[in-house]
């Protein structure tokens, strides 16, 4: 039934019925358009002007049929009891089938639920409500300075219509007693009003009086509606109240059944492990000789290995999908890694950095729990305290090696597989944690060198980010977030991980701040999920299993979980690894034949540019290159027992005199020669060639030996260099192998003392034996004076400077002090002139002599320079004596035979000194010469081998020595090829897999 009532702005169609309790209303308003009168029909909010037009719909309030229907109560009611009969069913299910299918089924059954949205239509809207408030507002501003105040009992909803006639009642005689309080005072003259005034406010009274009458019907009908009202939403909150308890239980029940799965997951992986023992005890040396097929997992990590240390500069990067694990400082990241390896295999400090480089960790499943790095063979038994504690140790001093140069953090990779029954296959990088200050122990650039480390790994598009962040400390504390939401702002490949949520809901009062993380809504970051863990109770002995058991009870008995404030597929551990892992593997399928595809690129522009640049080559890397010249060195050794024991001895020979040549002139024949007489001469000859063998000739002679040996060494090499077949990539790399092998060899000690006892024998002997060997001494003689003459003339030239002829041919002229020495080297040979036999030291007189003749020509000189000058003109005459003697006795062996060499005025103790040296240099390079074919040659060999196997080793040294576009592209056509391969091996057994 509807009710036309005319208002301020139209007439208002007032529904009496069902829809009587309507907030809005519909407003007919006439318009005119042109000559037509029309009648619109408009939803607005109700304006009051008046009193008396509004009395009826003054305290107008919603009636009972307001809210849900009462049918769509009755269906969500029905659709709820449906879905927890759902549940139940699928909660028995879930026991066989498995808690992530039950987890999946539950979020389908929250989806079915029905959507709720329809009651926002029936809800007035904000703007309805404040049009309302705002109308009552200014009513009550109208009338409240007309009528007393007076208010409304707050409980009227309560007493119903039971209490209506005494709330009635009770107003009137409020009313009469206010009217009768002032006539009194009117009548004794101290009202509070004016005649005028109070008979104002009596007619306002009785007009009020029909007021509240006519108010009465509506005003009872509300409060009826009010009591209705209040049962019926005492009802729904019973309903609601059960519904959430029921939810709470059906969650918990949820949650006991998924941890019940996962203990009886891992008690059949346990019995699955003894099972696969005793097979392979009895299957014995058949199973342990059968070739075992690689893993998905194995050959991706070896791929990835390949990639660590690959450089190009054709822009084929590594973009190969890696988890890569970030977080602040102790915000439990490497706990997190130890749980999804369930395994302590890292070092831990109290507040200490301990990741200080980039630790690769390949999961794969196996039978048997055990760790191995890549490079090393030793396996770790995980489920062995002693073996763990060897691999956190290995793990620290592998992580100290690779910081050097005073750095805090390293971009050196350490590798490591981790196998065992129930982990998940993926690749996991575990980088150094964010720091926001730096210590005075760590290197000036670890805060940047650290954000590089981690912008570099997640630079990556394909890279999974998983970041963590502890629960336990302020949210504006966090480092990590900022940077994650950097490198992926959309978060299409992060998985946030809340750490301590034990500690965080110690400390938060606060549990809806654990919603917004967990939600996405407080950091700035954007998620692919939401995790929350436990991984550990501050103890660095409690073991995985310990660890895994308080995080289960925490989450079955927690206020955050029973809340609501996170789903049961959002926490443990457990949970995340099976997460983190099928989006690993998601994104390996999607992107891994796009980066084959690439480096096939890549492979073909290096093979162009090599067919390009060296054809008719073939493609040798740094270590086949290494291989080739370690061959040629050897063939070079093995070319040492090609020399002639004829030429070693000439070799030994001429080096011998060379070294000791200086010493027998100056300390041992031009002493032993100033003597007077033969008897003399051999007396003071032999006193030095004694000292001389005692002394310093056997060491001289063993350092002749080895320098012979490296020159003839050299020698091939010199000579291999010549050859049409040689490559001079090698010559760096040959050179250093024999400097190092020279430097480290040392000659045998007792070859000193055996050549001593040969020298002094062969020194003491004075007899020449023969004629030939006297002719051999007199040459012997003669071209050591001869060498020793042009020497001495080539000094006594510098010193007096050019001659008159070579003035007059090339126009060269002697300086000031070239001419003083040209005349006071005249003056000193005409006393040698004068004096055939003059000793080789001058007198007093003499020098004086010498001082006044050149003074007279006009040369002043003082005794120093005339000695200095002195010194070459006698050695010149001296060695002229000898030689002339030299000459005299070619002749004289019958003589010196018969000993009638004084006799004949011929001395020729200079030939039998010299034939004594050249038979002890004749005997020692003999034996130098077996010393050296016996047993140096060898030993050389040995360590240049020893040098080449350490250069083998050595990649940095190999990298110094052999260089070059030509070794760098053959270096890296090679890594791309083996890339490319493992890569393809990879895509064909992952496509065999699906």
């Amino acid at each position: 039934m509807q009710k036309l009532v005319k208002g301020r702005f139209g007439y208002i169609i007032r529904v009496v019925g069902v829809s009587q309790s309507r907030w809005a209303r519909q407003v007919l308003t006439t318009r005119q358009d042109g000559d037509q009168v029309k009648t619109v029909v408009v939803p607005i909010i109700r304006h009051y002007s008046s009193l008396r037009p509004l009395r009826g719909d003054l305290l107008k309030l919603p009636g009972p049929n307001y809210g849900i229907p009462s049918r769509g109560i009755g269906m969500i009611i029905a659709r709820v009891l449906r879905g927890a009969l759902k549940i139940r069913y699928l909660l028995l299910g879930g026991t066989i089938a498995g808690g992530s299918a039950l987890a999946k089924t539950y979020e389908e059954w929250k989806e079915a639920l029905p959507d709720a949205k329809f009651l926002e239509d029936l809800m007035p809207s904000q703007e309805e409500l404040d049009a309302i408030r705002t109308a009552l507002i200014s009513y009550r501003d109208k009338i409240k300075d007309s009528v007393p105040d007076f208010t409304l009992d707050p409980k009227l909803k309560e007493l119903g219509e039971s209490k209506y006639d005494q709330l009635m009642l009770w107003f009137k005689e409020r009313l009469d007693d206010a009217i009768k309080a002032a006539e009194e005072e009117k009548s004794e003259g101290t009202g509070l009003f004016t005649d005028g005034e109070f008979l104002t406010l009596s007619g306002m009274a009785n007009s009020l009086t029909p007021l509240l009458k006519d108010f009465s019907s509506d005003l009872k009908q509300h409060a009826i509606s009010f009591s209705a009202m209040g049962s019926a939403a005492e009802k729904e909150r019973e309903k609601a109240e059960t519904i959430r308890e029921k939810y709470e239980g059906l969650q918990e029940e949820l949650m006991q059944v998924q941890l019940k799965y996962q203990k009886e997951v891992e008690r059949l992986e346990k019995e699955n492990k003894e099972l696969r023992k005793s097979l392979m005890l009895r299957a014995g040396d058949k199973i342990a000789h059968k070739k075992i097929k690689k893993s998905l997992i194995d050959m991706y990590s070896e791929v990835l290995d390949e990639l660590c240390d690959y450089d190009s500069s054709y822009d084929t990067q590594d973009h190969l999908p890696r988890v890569v694990v970030v977080g602040d400082q102790s915000s439990g990241k490497t706990s997190v890694l130890e749980m999804v390896a369930q395994a302590r295999i890292f070092p831990r400090g109290a507040g200490e950095m301990m990741t200080r480089a980039p630790v690769m960790v390949t999961l794969s499943e196996g039978p048997y729990h055990i760790a191995s790095f890549k490079d090393s063979t030793r396996e770790f038994d995980l489920t062995k305290e002693s073996e763990l504690s060897e691999l956190r140790k290995e793990v620290e001093l592998r992580m100290r090696n690779s910081v050097r140069l005073g750095r805090t953090v390293s971009h050196e990779v350490i590798s490591m597989t981790v196998k065992g029954p129930g982990l998940q296959r993926m690749v996991l990088v575990d980088l150094p944690g964010i720091i926001s200050t730096v210590t005075t122990d760590m290197a000036s650039d670890t805060r940047e060198a650290i954000r590089s480390i981690s912008e570099q790994y997640m630079s990556n598009p394909n890279a999974i980010i998983l970041c963590i962040q502890d629960g336990s400390v302020d949210a504006e504390r966090s480092n990590v977030t900022d940077l994650v939401s950097q490198m992926d702002p959309q978060g299409k490949r992060t998985i946030f991980v809340l750490t301590k949520v034990d500690l965080a809901e110690e400390n938060l009062t606060n549990p809806d701040r654990i919603r917004k993380i967990l939600s996405g809504k407080l950091f700035p970051m954007k998620a692919l999920g939401y995790f929350a863990v436990v991984t550990g109770r501050g103890s660095k002995e409690d073991s995985i299993q310990a660890i895994k058991d308080y995080e289960e009870s925490f989450f079955r008995s927690s206020r955050i979980f029973k809340g609501g404030v996170i789903n049961s597929h959002q926490c443990t551990t457990r949970n995340l690894s099976f997460a983190v892992s099928e989006c690993f593997w998601k994104m390996v399928r999607d992107t891994v034949e796009q980066q084959a595809d690439a480096f096939k690129a890549t492979r073909f522009n290096l093979e162009t540019e090599w067919k390009n640049n060296f054809p008719r080559t073939r493609e040798l890397d740094r270590d086949e290159l290494f291989e080739k010249a370690r061959g040629e060195i050897l063939d070079e050794v093995v070319n040492l027992s090609q020399v002639s024991p004829k030429q070693w001895e000439d070799a030994l020979s001429k080096k011998m005199w060379e070294k000791m040549v200086t010493h027998i002139f100056e300390n041992i024949y031009l002493p032993a020669a100033q003597t007077e007489n033969s008897g003399t001469f051999n007396t003071t000859a032999d006193i030095k060639l004694k000292q001389w063998a005692d002394g310093m000739l056997p060491k001289k002679c063993v350092e002749v030996g080895w320098e012979t040996l490296e020159d003839e060494f050299r020698k091939f090499m010199e000579r291999a260099k010549n050859s049409k077949d040689h490559d001079n990539i090698f010559d760096s790399l040959k050179a250093c192998v024999v400097d190092e092998a020279m430097r480290r060899h040392e000659w045998e000690d007792k070859a000193a003392d055996v050549l001593r006892v040969i020298q002094l024998n062969a020194l003491e002997d004075r007899s020449v034996h023969d004629k030939q060997q006297w002719d051999a001494a007199c040459k012997f003689l003669e071209d050591s004076v001869k060498d020793k003459l042009n020497t001495t003339e080539s000094t006594l030239r510098e010193m007096v400077g050019p001659s008159t002829k070579e003035q007059w041919l090339h126009w060269s002229y002697p300086t000031e002090e070239q001419r003083r020495r040209a005349a006071v080297k005249s003056e000193l040979e005409n006393i040698l002139k004068s004096d055939y036999k003059h000793k080789n030291t001058l007198t007093y007189d003499e020098v004086t002599q010498v001082r006044k003749n050149s003074q007279a020509q006009g040369v002043d000189v003082d005794n120093e320079f005339i000695r200095e000058t002195w010194h070459p003109v006698y050695r010149r005459h001296f060695l002229r004596r000898a030689l002339a003697k030299a000459y005299d006795c070619r002749k004289a062996f019958y003589a010196y035979h018969q000993g009638l060499e004084g006799e004949l005025g011929v001395e020729c103790n200079d030939v039998v000194l010299f034939w004594r040296i050249q038979q002890m240099i004749r005997i020692t390079a003999n034996a130098l010469r077996q010393q050296v074919m016996n047993r140096e040659a060898r030993r050389l060999e040995k360590e240049i081998k020893e040098v080449l196997e350490e250069y083998g080793c050595d990649r940095d040294k190999k990298e110094q020595l052999l260089t070059g576009r030509r070794v760098m592209l053959a270096e890296e056509l090679k890594r791309v090829r083996q890339i490319q391969e493992k890569l393809e091996e990879f895509i064909y057994a992952l496509n065999a897999e699906k």
